[in-house]
């Protein structure tokens, strides 16, 4: 029983490893190519960890009514990602172009 959790928590490492690296590269601004040169990594491992990872989470978010809230903002909706970033949606969105947007935060 101690060799299944011994080999188990190379693989959490490595998911927590590959987490923080994707979200800094998200927050570093540089493209995915130039992150990966920057640090080293092959291209291709950041793309299969990525993907890993979305497929193994569900995209979590908390709606916020702010409805009829003193000096509210001009969006009606924020989503917070667990990246950090902020969609902030407003009153007149498409529901077409808000559907694809979500679709490629999924991606």
């Amino acid at each position: 029983m101690a060799d299944s959790a011994a080999k188990e928590k190379p693989t959490a490492d490595r998911r927590d490893q590959w987490r923080e690296r994707i979200a800094e590269q998200t927050r570093s601004g540089l493209s995915i190519k130039q992150f990966c040169r920057n640090r080293e990594i092959a291209e291709h491992a950041f793309y299969y960890w990525r993907k890993r990872l979305r497929d193994a989470e569900p995209v979590r978010f908390a709606l916020v009514d702010r409805t009829g809230a003193p000096g509210a903002p001009e969006w009606n909706l924020e989503l917070a990602l667990l990246t950090g970033e902020r969609l902030r949606i407003g009153p007149g969105v498409d529901a077409v172009t808000l559907r694809t947007v979500l679709e490629a935060l999924r991606e």
